[in-house]
């Protein structure tokens, strides 16, 4: 589903964040061969990947390290005469920063593709919100998720970021967290700029610094208390561990 508004010279258009749509959003506004998309490194390969279908170049923009979003300097930065639409994804139900990337794109006339709102039922989401704030005033080993002034988080993902040496600490902290009954993963294993099909020379040091210390614990609407303070506990028990 696509919805369409005014904004600079293109339009903003909302779509589902999957390849497919994606492309098919990117094919409306005319925008293919030799035109350039900006899009994140950290997080899906939806909107690079829509962009090569497209006939386009992907161009990777560096985050926010606090919100793991596009952070706007950068998309500003990565604009060339070639440019013609900005993707920005809301990170792990954080929402991207479309004020301000917004503005970016009518000042050059960009076309922005935004995600289209979510219909999460509002209780589910609302446990979760719960949960985060509990985990947030409980932990105390790692870094806990960050929400900008005046957003609305929907914690698809509660992603923490493990102090340390990056990608070694962090794998240790995930597989001890294991061994003790928390099961946390890895969401982002590799930025896309450097998977295969999307190699590039871009140099995103807070993508890069992210990526090797994010850890997602367990946030999901089902969690009884007493499973939340398991993982609070086990989490506490081994910041001094790692």
């Amino acid at each position: 589903m696509q919805q369409m508004t005014t904004a600079g010279r293109r339009p903003r258009i909302a779509s589902e964040m999957n390849a497919a749509a994606l492309r098919t959003a990117l094919s409306s506004l005319g925008i293919g061969r030799g035109d350039e998309v900006i899009v994140p490194s950290y997080g899906p390969s939806a909107p690079a990947d829509a962009a090569r279908l497209a006939g386009a170049i992907p161009v990777f923009a560096d985050i926010d390290p606090r919100t793991f979003c596009l952070d706007p300097s950068a998309v500003a930065a990565g604009i060339t005469s070639r440019t013609a639409a900005v993707l920005p994804v809301n990170a792990f139900g954080h929402p991207a920063p479309m004020e301000s990337i917004g503005s970016i794109a009518e000042r050059h006339g960009l076309a922005v593709i935004e995600e289209t709102p979510s219909t999460e039922d509002i209780g589910a989401v609302a446990r979760r919100r719960a949960h985060a704030r509990f985990l947030d005033s409980a932990l105390t080993g790692v870094i806990v998720p960050y929400t900008a002034p005046g957003a609305h988080h929907l914690y698809h993902e509660y992603v923490v970021r493990v102090p340390g040496n990056g990608r070694p600490d962090r794998d240790a902290y995930a597989k001890a967290l294991a061994v003790r009954g928390v099961r946390a993963k890895v969401s982002v294993a590799v930025p896309v700029h450097r998977m295969p099909a999307h190699r590039s020379g871009s140099v995103l040091p807070q993508t890069e610094l992210v990526a090797a210390d994010t850890l997602s614990l367990p946030v999901h609407s089902g969690l009884t208390q007493r499973e939340l303070t398991h993982i609070a506990s086990v989490c506490n028990r081994l910041g001094g561990l790692i």
